[in-house]
């Protein structure tokens, strides 16, 4: 009878030491990131709470707390996936917000939420800045990009750019400053770049299919793509960059593949006017036309691949798309247009084709990917953009 006592006391203590949440050291979040499995271990020392009124001093405290646990481990595995996965700055940004909504989720708790973020961004190397105004903490990053529809300070000629800018838009305090949080992180020196020259190899069996098609001369091309939802979730709050980065935004592995072989087996015996002419018509009419603000109500950028996703896009999208195809297939020189409300695309021939645009000593003609009133043929403008002013916004050079 005594030994099964103290048979039972020894199960209750083990089950004790086992299960007593403050004895567990440690917490794993295992989790998929665009086709990736990610393991990370969070230390209990680091999963602190921050329920204190938002100012400078409550921020300071909290980061001491942060940086005095055992934090080591999960920011060097983060930058181990970074560098294993050759994830650019924006594509990590998105695993830094995977697991600040682990740790804290955004719902339960803003402020600390953004803390996190700020906290491992800055750990991983990134300058990174606090705003704080009317209950509002804003999250800022060095960036030397050209971004044109995001709030930013400068502080010894550098940009400190806003990254949460969507959750506050209609909010945001533009008439005064906000008061920055001063804090050093000594690892947090470097810029950050929204450039996206690689998207996430995506788990085959994360992508649908889906059948677009367009008539070419009369004949019915059909073509049965391969598209993968997530991608929107990371263009989601994607801003609007400068032309040259938007334009070399590239596609997927799969995407790619189910589509470029293709178009480039079609075009492939044909002259090289009628195969850009063909890519031309496919990006005009294989989509249904929308303007952005009929969709979201702001203007608002799809990359080549959001384009294929999505059901319906604008002039930007399909001149990004036109761009892409005919930089992979033909790789010949163009240059965009930007018109007061249109932009389009010239390509340059060896011979220029009807109406053309003089640029640093040669022809570029107009290739219009946009539906328009009349069905344009290579070297032909709409009415409408003839008298107008443009801009010349991006040159591509092979």
């Amino acid at each position: 009878m005594y030994i099964k006592g103290y048979y039972i006391a020894f199960l209750t203590i083990l089950c004790w030491l086992t299960y007593n949440p403050q004895l567990v050291r440690a917490q794993h979040y295992n989790f998929d990131f665009y086709g990736e499995a990610i393991s990370l271990v969070v230390d209990k020392s680091f999963n602190r709470p921050f329920d204190d009124s938002l100012n400078s001093d409550n921020i300071q405290r909290f980061y001491q707390v942060l940086n005095q646990s055992k934090n080591t481990e999960l920011i060097d595995s983060l930058l181990r996936y970074k560098e294993k996965y050759h994830l650019n700055d924006w594509v990590y940004y998105q695993l830094i917000r995977s697991i600040a909504q682990k740790i804290a989720p955004k719902t339960e708790n803003y402020a600390r939420y953004t803390l996190y973020k700020w906290f491992l961004m800055g750990k991983s190397g990134f300058d990174m800045r606090l705003g704080l105004r009317d209950n509002q903490i804003i999250l800022y990053v060095k960036s030397k990009d050209d971004i044109s529809d995001l709030p930013f300070f400068n502080l010894n000629n550098d940009n400190y750019i806003c990254l949460n800018y969507h959750d506050y838009r209609t909010i945001f305090n533009y008439s005064e400053p906000y008061k920055l949080v001063e804090i050093d992180i000594p690892e947090a020196i470097n810029r950050f770049s929204y450039k996206v020259t690689r998207l996430p190899e995506f788990k085959p069996d994360s992508y649908s299919e889906k059948e677009i098609g367009f008539k070419y001369h009369g004949k019915a091309y059909h073509f049965n793509l391969k598209v993968n939802s997530e991608v929107n979730e990371i263009f989601r709050n994607y801003p609007i960059v400068d032309f040259e980065t938007y334009f070399n935004i590239p596609l997927s592995t799969q995407t790619y593949q189910s589509l470029v072989p293709r178009l480039k087996e079609y075009i492939a015996k044909m002259p090289t006017k009628k195969g850009i002419d063909y890519l031309m018509q496919f990006t005009r009419y294989a989509f249904l036309y929308e303007d952005d603000h009929e969709i979201f109500g702001q203007e608002k950028r799809f990359p080549p691949e959001q384009t294929l996703l999505n059901n319906a896009s604008d002039c930007d999208d399909r001149a990004a798309l036109f761009f892409y195809l005919v930089k992979e297939i033909y790789n010949l020189p163009m240059i965009a247009l930007r018109y007061p409300t249109h932009v389009t695309i010239a390509v340059q021939f060896k011979k220029p084709v009807g109406q053309s645009i003089l640029y640093n000593g040669n022809y570029y003609t107009i290739c219009e990917p946009t539906p328009q009133d009349k069905n344009l043929k290579v070297g032909q403008l709409s009415l409408k953009h003839q008298n107008e002013k443009y801009e010349v916004v991006y040159n591509y050079l092979p």
